[in-house]
């Protein structure tokens, strides 16, 4: 109706400009909410959770993947599941991780705040490909802020031959089947 009143061209040119006006405004309400939905992903001692592989392998709902994560972590078929370090639906081992446990006593985001960094939690963590990634990725934290070590991670974790997302720890491409060494 308003636009057989205004004729399509001029109603054209209203919209456009009204877009065009709030556009920034969307896409910056559009980044807020994205990073909203990750604020569960930033696990404190800086695995960022989003490359994880019971994380992924939960998210996509990929039976495949997930059957081979069990013999990796010795735990059933059924533990494979979390929503990240920071929400109220974890991976078996996050929910007892002393990391966690410590950054929360302190009160700070995670161990990027923490002037006893590297501390005896870190030197025994129990996974070797973590605590390489730990090493790496506390300094960036830093340096980046929450939002700029998550964007290195999410570009970080992707096959250099095809592109495919890969996650932490992958030794070869899930989708091209090449090596990789990423971590």
């Amino acid at each position: 109706m308003i636009l057989r009143e205004l004729g399509s061209k001029k109603a054209e040119l209203i919209f456009g400009r009204i877009l065009e006006k709030n556009m920034p405004l969307a896409k910056e309400h559009l980044m807020e909410e994205k990073m909203e939905n990750k604020k569960n992903l930033a696990a404190p001692c800086g695995l960022y959770c989003g490359v994880c592989a019971i994380y992924i392998a939960h998210k996509e709902n990929n039976l495949k993947f997930k059957e081979r994560l069990p013999k990796v972590y010795g735990v059933s078929l059924e533990d494979i599941r979390c929503e990240g370090c920071l929400s109220d639906d974890l991976f078996k081992y996050c929910r007892v991780c002393p990391i966690r446990s410590c950054a929360k006593e302190k009160g700070i985001a995670g161990c990027h705040q923490c002037i006893d960094f590297p501390c005896k939690y870190i030197e025994d963590f129990p996974f070797p490909v973590g605590k390489k990634v730990i090493f790496r990725c506390i300094p960036a934290w830093k340096e980046l802020g929450t939002e700029g070590w998550m964007a290195e991670e999410e570009k970080r974790y992707h096959c250099p031959h095809c592109d495919y997302k890969l996650f932490r720890g992958a030794k070869k491409c899930r989708n091209c089947q090449q090596p990789v060494d990423v971590d």
